[in-house]
């Protein structure tokens, strides 16, 4: 993404935004690759669907934010069902870093099949561990994965309030 500014009036200038399906679609296209009601965007390896305008790409969820409140983001904007591709406007939410990253799912290079939960070879036995006010916090060691992603689940319950999200 690009750190060029865009207002309400030009994405409305050149889009149409579907809030209930998240859909972005061309209006008013002069280009002969692009047909007036088709949908816009790509899909990006991330997941992510951007939009070129103005000769830039744009995240459409950044678009769909700026199209229904008329204000660039302050900060970042969470897919509150974790989804990347889906920008219906009741699934996005201003979040900062930390709580966006609570609503993560699982890091490619787990291995335990949890978030939140690792092996310890030290103690030859699983660890929960949990983030309080950017310190990493251990939960204790387990006997089986299952039991200290129990741990967890009960720690970011309890912590991370609107952006909990359960390892299922």
């Amino acid at each position: 993404m690009t750190d060029r500014s865009v207002t309400q009036s030009d994405i409305k200038s050149k889009l149409s935004y579907d809030p209930i399906t998240g859909l972005f679609r061309w209006i008013n296209s002069k280009s002969t690759n692009i047909a007036n009601g088709s949908i816009a965007g790509s899909l990006n390896p991330n997941g992510y669907i951007y939009i070129g305008l103005y000769r830039h790409k744009y995240r459409a969820h950044r678009l769909a934010w700026i199209y229904m409140t008329g204000k660039e983001p302050e900060n970042q904007i969470d897919h509150i069902n974790g989804v990347r591709s889906d920008n219906r406007f009741s699934n996005l939410r201003l979040a900062s870093n930390l709580k966006n990253t609570r609503n993560r799912g699982i890091n490619s290079n787990n291995k335990s099949g949890y978030r939140g939960v690792s092996w310890s070879s030290s103690a030859n036995k699983w660890v929960a561990h949990g983030m309080a006010k950017g310190k990493r916090k251990n939960l204790g060691y387990f006997e089986t994965a299952e039991l200290a992603s129990q741990a967890f689940e009960k720690y970011a319950k309890q912590n991370h309030g609107e952006f909990y999200r359960d390892n299922s």
